[in-house]
């Protein structure tokens, strides 16, 4: 799971023109996974297709009503969405928990928000939360503050998650002949890498905001050697996230967030910050899938929503292959398409660092993002066309 600070339904390069923010080429893009249907080279893989007895078995288990058995691995939002949605399509599921520590907060967009409930069947699972309206920035060196509109919930990680939980209707614990294993949580099998492009950590504690504060208003402000985030949760209190040096000393240096904090509590947490894949994100037989495949930097990634996308997409390509779809394929345009977003969110993160500050720290961030940049490329360079689209919840070859 990932911090979302940015609202990347209405992203726009961030440039100092005169000491002042301009934030230009604002649109509507949406850099979730899922924005195009094609165009985005193919990546070739390795994977067999399935053996004659994998074959067989998927025909057995249609027989007896359950298409396939297929092991979770993990604890997350796109754990237990997978779960969900291949348990609705009569696939037999067991999971096998890891244990971590949720996030207390983040903001879920409109759009993550409509994906929760169209997925789950929900009407206004979110309408009591507490909502945020308006963005403050201040970006760059000698920038002006700049007031923007946005819109999100704050929510915890554990509600969500709860709120998946209640839609498992069954269980299997005793799976035997699993066919697929989708993980979400490390560790992945030992032939895969993670290749992560930088550094930075970020801290995240509970503050006590001043009186007058906004509650419905969130911060973030450029530093010298990183970025502070500031999310209200309730009209006294809120959450301060540190990327890049320490926090105390990045509240202390703060030009406009330190006026929001009344009082700063202990850090509850530190997470890296900075964008990962791992890779190959999956084999014959198995997926990575959630932060087990991608991580995202807080800066401009929506988690929560990408989390989502992406179990829509690895239960596809397992009903797919259940059909009798070519695993290699399959596999191919799980891979391709993961990395296309990936690529998507790394372009996103060079934009805003780019224009973040000038020193040694802004620097090396984005030098190490363009090593990003260069990897997806090179994953990318040999492909051709996207062989599969989505429609609705299922695969569909391109013909």
């Amino acid at each position: 799971m990932h911090w979302r600070l940015c609202d990347t339904e209405h992203i726009g390069r961030i440039q100092r023109t005169a000491g002042r923010l301009s934030f230009a080429r604002r649109s509507k893009r949406s850099f979730g996974l899922f924005d195009c249907d094609v165009g985005f080279p193919s990546w070739t893989s390795r994977v067999r297709s399935p053996s004659p007895a994998l074959r067989n078995l998927f025909e057995s288990r249609k027989a007896s009503r359950i298409i396939a058995m297929i092991v979770l691995r993990g604890d997350g939002i796109s754990c237990f969405v997978c779960g969900y949605l291949l348990q609705s399509a009569g696939f037999g599921v067991t999971m096998q928990r890891t244990s971590r520590t949720y996030l207390p907060a983040l903001m879920l967009s409109p759009s993550s928000q409509a994906l929760f409930c169209d997925i789950l069947e929900l009407r206004d699972a979110f309408s009591s939360l507490p909502r945020i309206q308006k963005r403050v920035v201040k970006w760059g060196p000698r920038s002006e503050t700049v007031v923007l509109p946005h819109s999100a919930v704050i929510v915890s990680e554990q509600f969500l998650v709860e709120m998946l939980q209640q839609k498992l209707f069954h269980v299997n614990p005793n799976a035997h002949d699993v066919d697929w294993t989708i993980i979400s949580s490390w560790p992945l099998p030992e032939s895969v890498i993670e290749y992560g492009f930088g550094s930075r950590t970020a801290t995240v504690a509970p503050v006590q905001l001043e009186e007058g504060s906004d509650s419905t208003t969130c911060w973030i402000e450029s530093l010298e050697d990183g970025w502070l985030f500031l999310m209200p949760d309730t009209y006294h209190s809120g959450w301060l996230i540190s990327v890049g040096g320490r926090l105390n000393a990045h509240l202390e240096g703060s030009r406009m967030i330190a006026g929001q904090v009344r009082e700063l509590g202990n850090p509850i947490c530190e997470f890296p910050s900075y964008p990962r894949i791992a890779w190959p994100l999956c084999g014959e037989d198995w997926l990575a899938c959630g932060t087990a495949a991608l991580a995202f930097d807080p800066l401009c990634g929506d988690g929560a929503g990408h989390a989502v996308r992406e179990a829509i997409l690895a239960s596809a390509v397992v009903r797919a292959a259940a059909r009798g779809a070519n695993v290699n394929t399959l596999i191919a345009h799980y891979q391709a398409r993961l990395v296309a977003g990936f690529k998507r969110h790394l372009a996103v993160c060079h934009e805003f660092y780019q224009s973040g500050g000038a020193g040694p720290w802004w620097d090396s961030t984005v030098e190490s993002v363009k090593k990003g940049l260069s990897w997806c490329d090179h994953r990318l360079v040999s492909a051709g066309e996207f062989r599969y689209r989505l429609r609705g919840l299922e695969l569909e070859q391109i013909r």
